[in-house]
C-alpha cells in the first residue's frame, strides 16, 4: 500500500490543482514516507475493497520552547470521485483522535479555513504559533487543541520533519 500513496496524491492534486501540483505532492509524500522516523509520522487511509479512497498524514512539529506535543496535519487527499461525501471530514476526525490518543496536544494545518474549520481548526497568526517557514498565505495557518485545555499560543520557533523543511511548501 505504501507504494500506491504517492501516486494517489499525484492523481488527486493533478485533477484539482494541475500536474505541477500533483507532482509536488507525489514528491512530498515519497519524502515523508522515506525520510521520516516512524515515531514522527502517522498515515491514515480509507479504502474500499477495490482501492484507496482517502489519505492523511500527521508529522511532528517541534517547538523547543513549548512542552506540548504538536502535529502537523498535511497533506490530506480524497479520491476525486469520492469527494463531497463526508470521507475527508471522517478521515480527519479519525486521524485527530489517533494522534490525540498517542499524546499529541495540538494539531496544526495549512489550508482552507472553510474546509478545516468544520473539523475544529481555528485561524491563528504566525505570532500565535510560528510556522517553520514564512507563509505565502497566512490566512491558511490553522490550529486546535486536542485536549480539553484552552488553546494557548505555542512558544518559540518551530521545526518540522525534513520532508516539509522546504520554504516553497509554505
Amino acid at each position: 500500500m505504501e507504494a500506491e500513496i504517492p501516486e494517489f496524491f499525484r492523481a488527486v492534486f493533478s485533477a484539482s490543482e494541475g500536474s505541477d501540483e500533483g507532482e509536488e505532492l507525489k514528491a512530498l509524500t515519497v519524502a515523508l514516507i522515506k525520510t521520516t522516523e516512524a515515531d514522527d509520522l502517522l498515515c491514515v487511509t480509507v479504502h474500499t475493497s477495490e482501492r484507496l479512497c482517502g489519505c492523511i498524514f500527521f508529522s511532528r512539529l517541534t517547538y523547543d520552547e513549548d512542552p506540548r506535543k504538536v502535529v502537523l496535519m498535511s497533506p490530506v487527499a480524497v479520491a476525486t470521485d469520492r469527494q463531497k461525501q463526508g470521507i475527508g471530514q471522517k478521515l480527519i476526525a479519525y486521524g485527530l483522535e489517533q494522534v490525540r490518543q498517542a499524546g499529541a496536544e495540538v494539531a496544526v494545518t495549512y489550508g482552507d479555513p472553510a474546509y478545516y474549520g468544520k473539523s475544529g481548526f481555528q485561524s491563528m497568526t504566525p505570532e500565535f504559533a510560528r510556522p517553520p517557514h514564512d507563509l505565502s498565505q497566512p490566512y491558511g495557518w490553522l490550529g486546535q487543541s486536542l485536549n480539553t485545555k484552552e488553546f494557548r499560543p505555542i512558544a518559540g520557533p518551530s521545526r518540522c520533519v525534513s520532508a516539509f523543511d522546504q520554504p516553497g511548501l509554505w
